[in-house]
């Protein structure tokens, strides 16, 4: 691969695992290059999903570019999310929106540090189903972004606010859950509320 090739594979990745429109400087700075060869590589990218009427497409707002769809396609996606969103909840996502849950507001790498492992998919499900959202950004480099739990969340688990979410188990009892191989989770516990939850407004969870 060639060092033309190598910067816009780069591009390409960093704008897809974003996920959101990002500015052409901080492309540039995390590359180390000036910002005219990253915009000169951007249109080479966007040529080249143009040139192979490729389903994705690299569109620019504001200065700000992103990847996303081609609208002669948003029928199947539409229906790709509709699935996704009516599919239960994983053991994962569960326990993502239990650490969320019970400390109000957190960043995903909060979370990761909690479970130890990368949670981009279940925090993704989660925001598909409208269990959380997006509160903003902490004023920290880099602003990530803060998730909360939302009204539907409440409404799925029966709950008037957070506060009468019930509460942890205790050490003793985490210990015992771990030395039980038939339980693979914290959660297993809680069927009773992953079916609710399945069922609730006609969608379930993942």
């Amino acid at each position: 691969m060639n060092k033309t090739d190598n910067i816009i594979a780069k591009l390409e990745a960093m704008l897809f695992a974003s996920g959101e429109a990002i500015e052409a400087t901080k492309l540039a700075e995390a590359l180390e290059i000036d910002i005219e060869t990253v915009e000169r590589m951007l249109g080479h990218l966007g040529g080249m999903y143009d040139e192979r009427e490729s389903g994705l497409m690299l569109i620019k707002i504001d200065n700000k570019y992103q990847l996303c769809t081609r609208e002669e396609h948003s029928d199947e996606v539409r229906k790709l999310l509709e699935i996704k969103k009516n599919t239960p909840l994983s053991n994962a996502a569960f326990e993502v929106l239990a650490i969320i849950a019970y400390n109000k507001t957190v960043t995903r790498a909060f979370i990761e540090q909690i479970r130890g492992v990368d949670c981009s998919g279940p925090i993704s499900s989660l925001v598909q189903k409208g269990l959380i959202e997006e509160k903003g950004r902490l004023d920290l480099p880099g602003r990530p972004l803060i998730y909360g739990t939302t009204d539907r969340f409440l409404r799925c688990f029966s709950l008037n606010s957070l506060e009468d979410l019930p509460e942890l188990p205790k050490t003793e009892d985490i210990e015992k859950i771990a030395g039980d191989e038939s339980q693979t989770s914290l959660f297993d516990e809680e069927k009773g509320a992953k079916d609710e939850v399945a069922t609730a407004d006609g969608e379930g969870e993942e």
